[in-house]
């Protein structure tokens, strides 16, 4: 056998092996999103609460009991999450909302959400409905890509 065709046959199965290891922790970091998706449904509670100000920030600068800056990964501590301040009752609380509804959620305005713990999971309004963000333009290459696709693919070039 040639080097080149050994070489070939070694990365095709440090790749082969690669998938395989992804496909595991893959399967693993599903099963657990699914259980604290459970525990998150379990412990969901309704409340009222003023909207103050929302944005999205780093963990250690939202303003969090310093329990939650202890129990994240040191990987996420460094991303940004979508904070909401909000006053729940006579107190004014950070809370972590969910990516899907950070944009819809009102300022200066009091809602009713679903909270888990620290986690704004369900945004309602309390006088009327929540007005939903208007969705954003596409941008230059998102439209390319649109176009291209409509047309049925890139040409070849001579």
């Amino acid at each position: 056998m040639k080097t080149g065709t050994i070489v070939l046959l070694v990365i095709l199965a440090v790749v082969a092996i690669a998938l395989v290891v992804l496909y595991f922790l893959g399967k693993k970091a599903q099963k657990k999103q699914a259980e604290q998706q459970e525990l998150m449904e379990a412990n969901k509670q309704t409340v009222s609460m003023l909207i103050i100000d929302k944005k999205r920030m780093k963990l250690k600068d939202a303003g969090l009991p310093q329990i939650v800056l202890d129990e994240t990964p040191k990987l996420m501590r460094s991303t940004k999450l979508p904070i909401v301040k909000a006053k729940v009752g006579p107190q004014i609380v950070s809370l972590i909302s969910d990516e899907k509804i950070f944009d819809d959620i009102p300022t200066k305005k009091e809602v009713k959400a679903v909270i888990s713990g620290i986690y704004i999971l369900d945004v309602k309004g309390l006088h009327g409905k929540v007005e939903k963000a208007p969705e954003k333009k596409p941008g230059f290459f998102k439209r390319l890509a649109a176009t291209i696709q409509e047309k049925g693919g890139a040409k070849p070039l001579k």
